[in-house]
């Protein structure tokens, strides 16, 4: 037991991307983590794991064949590999950049390694690791031999950034905004401005030197005055009234639009086929962090055309529906009022008829006793626009459209995913374009993975 564990501590830091946690992404020489779910515990998939190549499994739950020289019995899964990650994490010398805020979080992640990739190795995090397990994961799968490590962090309560910060200790830091998320817990935004705060704060970060964060509005400024406190951490500034680095201009030439950057009084023209305030909000993050550590920044001008949207963020499908070529445009990984309602004035700006859009909403969670207000809001916002359809669906949207008695555009409120499904099959006509937007575990997220199972066409 003793050579077990001291072979895969060693293992562990002198891998890279070995730890998995579901026993289908096994592949030889990777690590299988047998956790306790809501329905199973990993030990059900140990024996899959070993089938697949795996060359340890941990597990803290006791196994008849337990004399197996591949299994590691411990007290606790969890608390075991803090205590590695939290070593591991100490052998890492490269730069560490931890991105916390409201939304964005995973797009500015695929953004910002995306470019650095092109210069050096970067080692981030899978998917949406934000949480205590993603993080610990991240740290575990660390190359260290890279030389940046980018790692989001996440929240939906008190404590949580705190408690993630001191395990990443991140010296480079995003806050990207400060928005309407987790209001269930969090009540207001100012609690949510002193939990993303604490990324900052020397009391859990002795690492932290420069703070980058996009001045929105009135919450970020929040951000800005308690990051003043802080000595020894630089804060850099980005945003529409920003001089050093913001947005001077967009505009429209035929198909194409043009964005002008300004990074330290310098022009630097971009262009994009559609013009979407958050990727152009990333691209400017990114443009700040190269200019801040003296990278290349013509490695953005060059590569930002193949940058793609991360799907259920913002990515384009385009699909056959009952031999009509259309696009899908997928934002259901998550919502909040604020990113809903962008999506909403994304969607309307296209260069289309109205009636070729089509806007597909599903609930927003975790809102608490503010979620029949926030519903109504972004119904309100709908009413500014025209559309072809707006399929609602959840109850707080049922409730919100029964408020609204002269209705500018065509709502059909729907139940399910089955009843969206045909409606859209009937409804929809060759070059539609689809927009969805909701939160996770909602009906419409589930409408959306099984539209995406259409047939595609690149």
């Amino acid at each position: 037991m003793i050579n077990l564990e001291k072979d895969l501590i060693k293992y562990i830091f002198n891998s890279k991307n070995k730890i998995k946690i579901n026993s289908k992404d096994i592949k030889k020489g990777d690590i299988f983590l047998a956790l306790k779910g809501n329905k199973f515990h990993g030990n059900k998939f140990i024996d899959n794991a070993i089938l697949n190549g795996a060359k340890f499994c941990i597990t803290d739950k006791i196994l008849r064949r337990s004399n197996n020289k591949k299994i590691l019995i411990v007290a606790d899964v969890l608390e075991y590999i803090q205590k590695i990650a939290i070593k591991k994490r100490l052998k890492f010398n490269g730069k560490v950049v931890g991105i916390t805020g409201s939304a964005g979080k995973t797009t500015l992640k695929e953004s910002l390694s995306f470019f650095l990739l092109k210069l050096c190795k970067v080692s981030f995090s899978k998917d949406s690791y934000n949480n205590k397990l993603g993080v610990l994961l991240t740290i575990l799968n660390l190359d260290l031999s890279a030389k940046y490590a980018i790692f989001e962090l996440g929240t939906n309560n008190f404590g949580e950034i705190k408690n993630l910060t001191q395990l990443v200790k991140p010296s480079q830091i995003f806050i990207t905004n400060i928005q309407s998320t987790h209001l269930e817990n969090f009540k207001t935004k100012n609690n949510i401005v002193n939990e993303k705060s604490s990324i900052f704060n020397l009391k859990y970060n002795k690492y932290r030197k420069i703070l980058y964060l996009n001045i929105i509005g009135k919450y970020e400024e929040k951000v800005l005055a308690k990051s003043k406190k802080e000595e020894g951490l630089k804060t850099i500034l980005v945003g529409d009234k920003i001089e050093k680095y913001c947005i001077k201009n967009t505009i429209k030439t035929k198909n194409i639009y043009e964005a002008e950057f300004i990074i330290k009084n310098e022009i630097i023209k971009l262009y994009f086929k559609n013009l979407n305030k958050f990727h152009l909000n990333n691209i400017l993050f990114c443009l700040a962090f190269f200019s801040e550590n003296k990278l290349n920044i013509g490695i953005i001008k060059k590569f930002q055309k193949n940058l793609k949207a991360v799907d259920g963020r913002g990515l384009i499908h385009n699909l056959i529906i009952k031999n009509k070529k259309i696009k899908v445009i997928n934002e259901s990984y998550n919502s909040n009022p604020d990113t809903m309602i962008q999506s909403i004035e994304y969607l309307n700006d296209l260069s289309l008829p109205k009636e070729n859009k089509i806007l597909i909403l599903g609930n927003m969670n975790e809102l608490g006793n503010q979620s029949e207000k926030m519903h109504s809001r972004v119904i309100k916002k709908i009413e500014a626009y025209n559309f072809k359809y707006v399929v609602l669906c959840g109850e707080f949207f049922r409730r919100a459209i029964i408020k609204v008695h002269e209705q500018k555009n065509k709502y059909v409120y729907l139940e399910n995913k089955k009843k969206i499904m045909k409606f859209i099959s009937t409804k929809v006509h060759k070059n539609d374009v689809i927009l969805v937007k909701c939160s996770n575990n909602t009906e419409v997220n589930n409408f959306a993975k099984d539209l995406l199972k259409m047939r595609k066409i690149n």
